[in-house]
């Protein structure tokens, strides 16, 4: 009776459910732990978001279990109906898709029900049929699934349209050519893409151009060749900084770029300070420190043990703390144990991750789940160190993955929790059967439990 009580509670259900996952239980622990986390977090971290809103933090709260939920259907659906080959089919469309919708960005065109749209003076987002869609958040996604495409592609020789071109033109037989393949297929698109996106944030430019080349040196290429496009990168950014320097690119948000490396908080401070109060020189070096300064005073006020859950004063100062600065926010609660938590999830991701991927039979399993796992984990500690100012990281807008207030953030990291559980279900497999046929540390013959009994019993 009481085995019958415990299989129909839901402690029974659970344990059932978990028995019967063949996806990876590890990285979908980690899911839903920064669910969870990101709930009560947003609950807690969003009274002036609020205020300012003319909202109240349980309509903020219960939009957030919406977002979570809905979270939680496309991680499953993916783990249940994805499959790699579709994974493989689609994800060679990822740079056309993305090229396009940065040029409607870049030209700031309006198609109607498409349109580009502004957010603090950037254009990084498109508004389709009325809901906004912050495109870069996309973009990241898109990229990693057809860099995956494209490193499988070269590794088995089956690219076509460019040995097609190649063997139908003397001019340009050169196409078939292994470094033309790569140049043509994977750095060509990773450096306009990067530069496209700069041209609405050069902090994110950065960081997606960073992801992009650890994906590719990762993915086996050879690293001189990828050292080469790192070059690239630096060249073509030391050109519109020089550009920008000489005021021709003085109305692009390379000066934005500038002042967040540098970190320049004392003449700002300095500023502040000099200006009379509540002067429009004033409440702009105010607001120009609210942030970077708020989440420092929050992680010092934090200490240790923190503050305790729905005691943080900086929720009240710091604009967007529950997004941009939710490390800077849970830390002020719970101290140093919280950001060891996070710091260990993520960590966990990452080496979990790594594990998965050695394991998966196919390349492109093995590069897809790398990148994906690059793009979490890279963006879970870039964001902790903006919130903690570490030098020369630009104090750029990269929220916590599956834990920051954001629907289209929060949902795209869904999907990618999603295809990483679709594809593991392979690697447990092959993890199992290992497992099946390891041999014992300590091997037992049966002659020997025979003499043993028999000297036992004398």
């Amino acid at each position: 009776m009481e085995q019958e009580k415990t299989n129909g509670s839901f402690l029974g259900h659970l344990t059932s459910f978990m028995d019967r996952f063949s996806g990876d239980k590890v990285i979908l622990l980690i899911a839903l732990f920064l669910m969870l986390i990101s709930v009560i977090s947003v609950f807690s971290s969003t009274p002036r978001l609020a205020n300012d809103t003319g909202s109240d933090r349980i309509s903020i709260m219960i939009d957030q279990l919406k977002v979570v939920a809905l979270g939680f259907v496309i991680i499953f659906s993916f783990y249940y109906f994805g499959r790699v080959e579709w994974y493989r089919r689609l994800s060679m469309f990822g740079f056309g898709l993305s090229f396009g919708i940065l040029v409607i960005l870049v030209l700031k065109l309006n198609l109607g029900v498409v349109k580009a749209g502004s957010i603090n003076g950037a254009w990084r987002i498109l508004i389709v049929a009325g809901k906004q869609f912050h495109v870069y958040e996309f973009v990241k996604l898109f990229m990693i699934m057809y860099l995956g495409w494209a490193l499988d592609t070269f590794k088995n020789g089956q690219f076509r349209w460019a040995p097609f071109v190649a063997r139908h033109s003397s001019r340009l037989s050169f196409l078939q050519k292994d470094i033309w393949l790569k140049i043509v297929y994977i750095y060509l698109p990773l450096v306009l893409i990067t530069v496209m996106v700069s041209v609405g944030s050069n902090s994110s430019a950065l960081f997606m151009g960073g992801i992009m080349v650890l994906m590719v040196l990762v993915g086996g290429l050879d690293f001189r060749d990828v050292a080469w496009v790192g070059v690239v990168l630096a060249v073509a950014f030391g050109c519109m900084f020089g550009a920008y320097k000489m005021g021709i690119l003085k109305d692009t948000r390379l000066g934005t770029l500038v002042s967040r490396i540098t970190n320049d908080d004392d003449k700002t401070m300095e500023k502040l300070i000099a200006s009379k109060r509540e002067s429009l020189e004033w409440r702009q070096a105010r607001g120009k420190l609210d942030q970077p300064v708020g989440a420092l005073l929050a992680i010092k006020e934090g200490g240790v043990m923190g503050k305790g859950i729905g005691n943080s004063t900086q929720k009240y100062q710091v604009p967007v703390i529950f997004g941009d600065y939710m490390f800077s926010f849970i830390v002020e609660e719970t101290g140093l144990w919280g950001a060891l938590i996070l710091i260990l999830l993520y960590f966990s991701l990452l080496a979990r991750g790594t594990m998965v991927a050695k394991e998966c039979n196919r390349y492109f399993d093995k590069v897809i789940i790398t990148g994906l796992i690059i793009l979490v984990t890279g963006q879970a500690f870039m964001h902790m160190a903006v919130n903690v100012h570490l030098p020369l990281v630009p104090q750029t807008g990269q929220t916590l993955p599956l834990v920051s207030h954001g629907t289209n953030a929060f949902l795209v990291f869904s999907v990618v929790f999603g295809i990483l559980l679709s594809i593991s279900k392979d690697a447990r497999e092959n993890m199992a059967r290992r497992e099946e046929e390891a041999a014992p540390i300590f091997e037992h013959h049966h002659a020997d439990t025979q003499d043993w009994t028999q000297d036992s019993t004398v």
